[in-house]
């Protein structure tokens, strides 16, 4: 199994350092609902995890709750109600709209309030080591330029990051690109006491803290956005090494593409969010999954109804192939084994989701098609059931009769017939099929990857 590094730049060979694959996911800020691109992102772990999971590794898999923030303290102002009321109420949703999701729940959910002393601890021993300096004010700041390797992995160079995003401008700073590692206490606001007065961790701070206390050092995989390298992983890694003298921090580096949406990354604060619970009510858990699945975890998605639409329409020929009826007896059964080591290899390769799902399209269309030739099923739709189950997919029995069951691998038969004549340039008899399937409710569209399906709904 190969992941590719954000760190190195390139594809390596995945070998845990133990029996116990130590993973960390940074979480959500829960100041309002989550939305598709918090989904997009902890449904890749979640498959990576499932995928080790069915390798044979025993994982260990901490994600946190950002559950002390400006934005938490700010929406909660606006609503009358305190920080931490407001924070318990979408981390609940969160947790409801991830098991809609199918996503597993990591081992330990750690929020950022309950993790102050062990931050403390931390901080106290960089200021000692002369990594961090405490101001007059009551601020704690990172000395970014006392470590070495700082931009390694986001591959900046130290002096070009002056216009980096999130350079917090202080006149008690050293320097512009040192970060709070701790923030003295404002009026109204939460604090926490401390050596340098009352006040609340930086955001960085606690991701340190946890994965060090639920994971130890150093980490398997650290996972998170793409827009998350740079300044936060990369502060993780100044606070996290300077604080334990050990590097690497983190062993291999997986960071997903953003969901966009207009050209702009789907986010809270632009406000051009799709909610979890609006995507589950019109796509399906499995249609949202299959709509993430379908392309490369490290790039960049686009948000578009049409595609979610196709995605849950294959999510239902899945379920057909899945939930058809084979017959009692039979001299022969569809073969699976060539459709598992494509689904393995393709997953193995960086977890190539794209090519797993085609081929368990592949492996339903050869199920519709042995079923119509009186061949064995059940054994490959188990296959089919376990492979989809590696990618988080359900396949309930599809929103159709017990008629459109039935008639899906002769359809399946007609499309062959219909690719043969293509084939063959015999145009206007595969145009027949196709008009003759619309007639009955059946429309034919015509991809890169074959011909599909779908029942027309008008």
């Amino acid at each position: 199994m190969k992941l590719s590094d954000t760190l190195t730049g390139e594809k390596t060979e995945f070998i845990p350092q133990g029996d116990v694959v130590r993973i960390y996911v940074c979480g959500v800020t829960p100041y309002t609902d989550s939305h598709l691109g918090h989904a997009m992102s902890y449904i890749i772990f979640d498959v990576l995890r499932r995928y080790l999971e069915y390798r044979g590794y025993t994982v260990r898999h901490v994600q946190n709750f950002t559950d002390i923030d400006d934005r938490i303290i700010a929406r909660a102002n606006e609503q009358g109600i305190a920080p931490i009321a407001l924070a318990e109420r979408f981390i609940q949703r969160y947790v409801e709209d991830m098991a809609a999701l199918g996503v597993h729940q990591p081992h330990v959910y750690p929020r950022a309030t309950e993790e102050v002393p062990e931050m403390l601890t931390i901080i106290t021993a960089l200021i000692e080591k002369g990594f961090a300096y405490s101001t007059p004010g009551g601020d704690v700041y990172y000395r970014v330029r006392r470590l070495s390797r700082y931009g390694e992995l986001s591959h900046r160079d130290v002096d070009d990051l002056l216009s980096g995003a999130r350079v917090e401008p202080s006149t008690e700073k050293e320097d512009p690109l040192d970060f709070a590692l701790w923030k003295a206490a404002k009026p109204g606001e939460p604090s926490w006491d401390s050596p340098w007065g009352p006040g609340r961790p930086g955001w960085h701070i606690e991701c340190t803290a946890m994965s060090l206390k639920y994971l130890g050092d150093p980490i398997d995989i650290h996972g998170g956005g793409h827009d998350l390298i740079f300044p936060h992983h990369e502060n993780e890694i100044a606070q996290s090494e300077a604080f334990t003298g050990r590097h690497p921090f983190v062993r291999y580096w997986l960071h997903n593409g953003w969901l966009q949406m207009g050209g702009e990354k789907m986010s809270k604060s632009l406000g051009n969010i799709v909610s979890i619970r609006d995507g589950v009510s019109r796509y399906g858990a499995d249609g949202l999954r299959a709509f993430v699945l379908s392309s490369h975890y490290r790039n960049p998605l686009t948000y578009s109804e049409t595609i979610l639409e196709a995605a849950s329409r294959g999510i239902e020929r899945l379920a057909v192939a899945a939930n058809a009826s084979g017959p009692a007896e039979a001299a022969e059964n569809v073969d699976a084994s060539s459709f598992r080591a494509r689904f393995l290899d393709a997953m193995d390769d960086d977890l190539n989701t794209p090519q797993a799902i085609a081929a368990l399209h592949d492996l339903s269309r050869e199920i519709n098609r042995g079923q119509a030739e009186g061949r064995g099923i059940d054994e490959s739709q188990r296959t089919l059931r376990e492979l989809a189950d590696v990618l988080g997919l359900r396949l309930p029995p599809p929103n159709a009769t017990n008629g459109a069951i039935e008639a899906a691998p002769f359809i399946e038969l007609l499309l062959h017939v219909r690719r043969e004549l293509r084939t063959a340039k015999l145009f206007q008899q595969a145009d027949h099929i196709r008009d003759k399937l619309a007639e009955r409710g059946i429309a034919v569209e015509d991809t890169a990857e074959g011909s599909v399906w779908k029942r027309d709904r008008g």
